[in-house]
Order: structure tokens, then C-alpha cells, then sequence
């Protein structure tokens, strides 16, 4: 590390700034993380990280290859859009989303606004080995701050596209919070190759349940309403990559 960030008017600075909203983002062809589990999900992945800031007197540990400047850590703290103060903060290329591979279901989202539940949609579809995530019209950014930390570290391996749900494969499984088939039932019937889900309240829209197969629901218990759609995601997910895998064999 050669040099010290001392000037908020570092350039350096500016641009994370930038990166904290979508037309930076998307004008810089950048995104941001920050913390040092981040870095270190970027960097296994294969990513080249474009800019490296670390706060200054924070001690050893960073990754030989991430090259990092060192910035006065209240200036750091100043551009992180997390507001944790991290130690770290890298920028990034945006990923560039690749075709489904049909190695588990596809995941279509609708209306899903909440950042954090998209990035938790993609680690949990990452984690399960489940297929590509799809965002449809009305999804949060998923390398926006907080849909990248909910993704911890998802979205390097795991890039969703932005897509229509034409763009799915078929047969698909609309999940609903009322009215659908019972979940395990509707899987006896249907293995999905995409399985799809909207916003909490406004669930799917009209054309996208008009492109399922059969709509299914998550049985709850009585007096509850509804799921967060992560959770349900992560259920439904769970339920479809089980069925998906192939049986285990003893010796």
C-alpha cells in the first residue's frame, strides 16, 4: 500500500459513493461491497476487484491480491452505505448473468422490492443448488448494498439475470399465500422446472400466474397470514431441490 486517503474529495471516494445508488451502479458498470467475508467470496469466485479500500491502521490480513489503499477510517466510514463502519470496502465489476444450466429450478421473482429478500433468495437458490434466479419487472437491484450482504457473497457465484417469466423454463409452480394446492400435494404432480413468487402483499401478478402450471401453498398454521417470501423460498426451494436430486446409494 503506497498511499493514505485523507480528502473526502478523493476520487476514490466519490466513485463508492456512487456505487451506493442504481444509476451509478449502472452507469459505472460497478458495485460495491464491504466487510472482509465479501472480499474474500469475490476473490474464490475468480472476480478481479477494481478498487480495494481498507481502513488505514486496521493491521494485516487482507489477501495479497487485493492490493488495497489505505483510507483514514472516518472517511471510510463516511462512504459506507451499510453504515457498520466497515474495514473493508471493495468495488467490483457487475456480474455478468449466464443462461440457466438446468442443474436445479429456476427461481422467478416478481414485484420482490425488498433488497434483502432478493439477495437471501439468491443464497438460499446458491446454497440449495438450485437453478438460476430470475428478477422480473419490480425486483430491488441485486447488487445493491443490502441485497449484496444478504447474498453473502451469492451474487459472484450465483449472478441472477433480469428477465421475463417467458424466459423461464416450463412446467412452473406459482407459489401463493392462499387458495393453492398444499405444497407436497402439488409436487406430486408437478415437478417444477421454475418455480415463481411476488411480493409479500401483492403476491403475482396477473400474466406471471397466468404463465403457471398449478399454484401451490405452504400450509401454516392457523391464525397465521402469510410468509415472508424469503422464508417461503427457502421452503418451497428446499421441497423442489429434494425432489430434484437423485436418491443416495449405500455400500
Amino acid at each position: 500500500m503506497t498511499e493514505t486517503i485523507t480528502s473526502p474529495q478523493n476520487e476514490k471516494l466519490k466513485l463508492i459513493r456512487r456505487l451506493a445508488e442504481r444509476r451509478g451502479r449502472e452507469r459505472e458498470g460497478l458495485f460495491a461491497t464491504e466487510g472482509e467475508d465479501l472480499l474474500a467470496a469475490g476473490l474464490a469466485s475468480g472476480a478481479t476487484p477494481r478498487l480495494v479500500l481498507v481502513a488505514a491502521g486496521s493491521g494485516p490480513g487482507l489477501p495479497q491480491e487485493a492490493d488495497p489503499v489505505e483510507v483514514d477510517p472516518e472517511l471510510l466510514a463516511g462512504v459506507s452505505a451499510l453504515g457498520s463502519g466497515s474495514r473493508v470496502i471493495a468495488a467490483w465489476p457487475l456480474p455478468e448473468p449466464g443462461e440457466p444450466d438446468g442443474a436445479g429450478p429456476c427461481t422467478y421473482l416478481h414485484g420482490v422490492a425488498d433488497p434483502g429478500n432478493v439477495g437471501t433468495i439468491v443464497r438460499t437458490s446458491a446454497a440449495l443448488g438450485a437453478g438460476q434466479v430470475v428478477l422480473g419487472e419490480g425486483c430491488a437491484d441485486p447488487c445493491g448494498p443490502k441485497a449484496v450482504r444478504a447474498s453473502m457473497g451469492s451474487i459472484f457465484s450465483h449472478p441472477p439475470r433480469s428477465a421475463s417469466i417467458s424466459a423461464t423454463p416450463s412446467p412452473r409452480l406459482a407459489l401463493v399465500a392462499h387458495g393453492g394446492e398444499p405444497l407436497d400435494a402439488a409436487l406430486l404432480d408437478l415437478r417444477p422446472a421454475t418455480v415463481c413468487f411476488g411480493a409479500e402483499r401483492e403476491g403475482l401478478d396477473r400474466e406471471s400466474l397466468a404463465a403457471c402450471d398449478a399454484r401451490a401453498t405452504i400450509p401454516l398454521a392457523t391464525g397465521a397470514e402469510s410468509l415472508n417470501v424469503a422464508a417461503a423460498a427457502a421452503i418451497a426451494l428446499y421441497r423442489v431441490c429434494s425432489l430434484a436430486a437423485p436418491p443416495e446409494t449405500t455400500a
